[in-house]
């Protein structure tokens, strides 16, 4: 393990980005905490009108689940029994759809759609279908595990403050029936027990959506391996596009840029060509111009051929990480301190990735972070490599705040990588990407 100080010119990378908010988009404390109060309110809104409203529903499914389930069995054995049975869970798909809907409108949790189902030829082939589908299946088990809980959920948003009220309000009951009843110990009892049980209510209303919300997730949703395939599908279209933008703007810098310079170079050499050989001999003054002019253009050339080959493939990189990381960190304005413990040398597009991602981490620091110092830790261990970088500076970092943090997240997922962030207000910020060290 290697650990160096660095700082010195503004940090290479990509695109910049904004995982730092600056300090004229930065909403204050106030307001950020005005934000999550708004968000909070709102949530639980939504969790009182889920245990409220859903009661119906879990009602519906319910008995919809159990009845198919008697009923599939009672048939099973019988001509209609498949028929019945595959129609059943075509009607459980739709009443997962409805209450995948009320889970995200009413809990916030919005849970993704399972693939649709396969279409093959042929009436036996498709009822195959459905009643092999997994994911009819396991909509029917959450029908089946959501009637306890909504009538749990409706007992504990509104029987249970009923009841509570009653007990409360139980001396004043008494003396409405009996008002010659003078105040005894029972009824201090029942004002304190209504309002214990009552403080409880809410949590009891959080806990039941917390598991809805689960429950959901879980039983709802694509199953495990449907999710792997979408998840690199939208991967390998990240990466795809990612590719054919910098091949679009590889070839207009080339259009615009090197291939103007090289035509502005060319005839620049003619026109020294024509000072050379006058009517009246070289006119020495206007060729050492024309010269200098010359040169000047190669040397914008080269560099502009320079900085759109480093887009490609940083030369710093054939040496590996362990000599990429080093010039880059020296050249951050904000003192960088490097921590590496490279075991094993990555697959070179992995390197790349990692190289990439730290230098647009260690731009975004210099840019927007205000911080003093930062550290960039990577090491290599088990198959991953894990990249680690710290600020001390305002923090408010986010995935989706800016295009910066989710371009790197769409980057380490090309890559079966994968980011996470923790930036509270005030900082410290630490953004942590994993990846394996060789692609499958």
């Amino acid at each position: 393990m290697t650990v160096t100080e660095r700082g010195g010119e503004p940090a290479a990378g990509g695109v910049s980005h904004r995982g730092h908010p600056t300090g004229a988009n930065r909403p204050s404390a106030t307001a950020s905490e005005a934000v999550e109060r708004r968000r909070y309110l709102s949530v639980r809104g939504g969790e009182w009108a889920f245990a409220v409203v859903g009661l119906p529903f879990a009602l519906l499914g319910g008995v919809y689940a159990l009845a198919v389930l008697y009923a599939g069995a009672l048939l099973s054995l019988t001509v209609v029994g498949l028929p019945f049975v595959v129609a059943a869970l075509l009607g459980a798909r739709r009443l997962g759809a409805l209450h995948r809907w009320l889970t995200g409108r009413l809990l916030g949790e919005y849970v993704e759609a399972p693939a649709g189902l396969r279409r093959p030829v042929g009436v036996f082939a498709r009822g195959r279908v459905v009643l092999s589908d997994p994911v009819a299946w396991r909509t029917l088990l959450y029908l089946v595990l959501r009637l306890p809980l909504g009538v749990l959920g409706f007992a504990a948003a509104v029987v249970l403050p009923l009841g509570c009220g009653w007990l409360v309000g139980f001396p004043l009951w008494v003396r409405v029936g009996d008002g010659a009843r003078p105040a005894g110990p029972l009824d201090a009892v029942s004002v304190v027990l209504g309002l214990v049980v009552l403080s409880a209510v809410p949590g009891a209303v959080r806990a039941l959506s917390g598991v809805n919300r689960r429950l959901a997730r879980l039983l709802l949703g694509p199953g495990r391996a449907q999710r792997r395939v979408r998840e690199l599908e939208t991967a390998r279209a990240t990466l795809l596009a990612d590719n054919t933008d910098r091949l679009r703007r590889l070839e207009r810098d080339l259009h615009d840029g090197t291939q103007a310079r090289l035509v502005a170079l060319a005839i620049t050499l003619s026109l020294a060509e024509d000072a050379l050989t006058p009517p009246a001999g070289p006119d020495l003054g206007r060729l050492r111009t024309l010269v200098d002019r010359a040169r000047g253009q190669t040397d914008d050339t080269i560099t502009e051929l320079r900085r759109l080959t480093r887009g490609i493939h940083p030369v710093a990189l054939d040496g590996g990480l362990g000599e990429a990381l080093p010039s880059l960190a020296a050249t951050s304005p904000v003192p960088v301190a490097l921590r590496l413990d490279l075991g094993e040398r990555p697959h070179p597009v992995v390197e790349r990735v990692v190289y990439f991602c730290a230098a647009e981490l260690l731009t975004n620091i210099a840019k927007h972070s205000g911080a003093r110092s930062a550290e960039l830790t990577v090491r290599t261990a088990d198959g991953r490599v894990r990249l680690s970088v710290r600020d001390d500076g305002r923090g408010g970092a986010a995935v989706g705040v800016g295009t910066g943090l989710t371009g790197l997240a769409e980057r380490l997922a090309a890559v079966d990588g994968a980011i996470r962030v923790d930036s509270p207000p005030g900082g410290p910020t630490v953004v942590v990407a994993e990846l394996p060290t060789r692609l499958p």
